[in-house]
């Protein structure tokens, strides 16, 4: 979807109805993450790992884990290189786009994480000012 990144849903004003959503099964195998690679450079090595901790990772299947283990690959070879590629670079990035890394691709594609607050530890008077704000639409 081009174009600036949308709003997430609690800040649009404007909704219109949604567009229907074609759906298939998943695959029928549990997924399992490949392990990463030891050899590979310490920065492709902590992204990789975060994409099993990130939200987005419970959609993922087998031929995604598989594009993460490709990209982590290719992050490795660009870092570990003698000359950095830039080419490579934006490769990389726009391979990790596809694969949800970023707050604004999950927008594009209109999926939203949200975190649970165990507690709110707000005072009062904080509380009642959050209470007006919402209440004032802002």
């Amino acid at each position: 979807m081009p174009g600036p990144v949308p709003k997430r849903s609690e800040e649009r004003r404007r909704r219109n109805t949604d567009v229907p959503i074609d759906q298939a099964p998943a695959g029928q195998d549990a997924v399992v993450i490949p392990p990463p690679d030891p050899e590979w450079h310490p920065i492709a090595h902590d992204w990789y790992e975060s994409l099993a901790v990130s939200g987005q990772s419970q959609f993922y299947e087998a031929s995604d884990w598989a594009t993460a283990v490709y990209v982590a690959h290719a992050m490795s070879e660009n870092l570990l290189a003698k000359n950095f590629s830039a080419h490579l670079f934006q490769s990389v990035m726009a391979a990790g786009s596809s694969l949800l890394t970023t707050e604004g691709e999950r927008r594009r594609l209109r999926l939203e994480l949200t975190r649970e607050q165990a507690e709110q530890k707000e005072s009062a008077g904080v509380t009642a000012l959050n209470d007006y704000r919402r209440a004032l639409g802002g």
